[in-house]
């Protein structure tokens, strides 16, 4: 689960401001941290991309790179940036394949912040002439997760 930060002017978050943190070697979604959402009563929706993606073939361990596009409607927390790319990050040692990949990231966001809506998309680059891409989504219906 990620870490709930304080209303102080850092927010207690962890690793913002922080220059010399090196990236994880591990995927966990602990290393996720939230904010409070300030709009709650609003949807609105954010953006992430990120376009330098990496994870490892389970059967090759070759690299996988993608395209990674992660949109959400907040609840009453927001994701932290700087920690997402961390979490990100540690999937470059993660063997896994792409629609397994795509549905993790979705998984442990939500747990993470409880999104009224979220979807992840995943465009990895083409192998032997066929690319691939993965929509993960999440809905949540009448305060219920999905």
């Amino acid at each position: 689960m990620a870490k709930s930060k304080s209303a102080s002017p850092s927010g207690g978050l962890h690793l913002l401001g922080k220059s010399g943190a090196g990236f994880p070697q591990t995927v966990s979604p602990d290393i996720l941290e939230t904010f409070d959402n300030r709009y709650p009563h609003r949807d609105y929706v954010i953006h992430f991309d990120c376009e330098d993606f990496t994870s490892l073939c389970p059967v090759t361990g070759q690299p996988d790179f993608a395209q990674l596009h992660i949109q959400y409607v907040a609840g009453k927390r927001c994701i932290e940036t700087k920690s997402l790319k961390f979490y990100l990050a540690s999937f470059r040692n993660c063997a896994a394949f792409n629609e397994e990949v795509a549905n993790r990231i979705l998984e442990d966001l939500v747990a993470a912040c409880s999104p009224r809506r979220m979807k992840v998309t995943g465009s990895f680059a083409s192998r032997g002439g066929i690319s691939v891409t993965v929509e993960a989504e999440h809905v949540s219906r009448q305060g219920t997760r999905k």
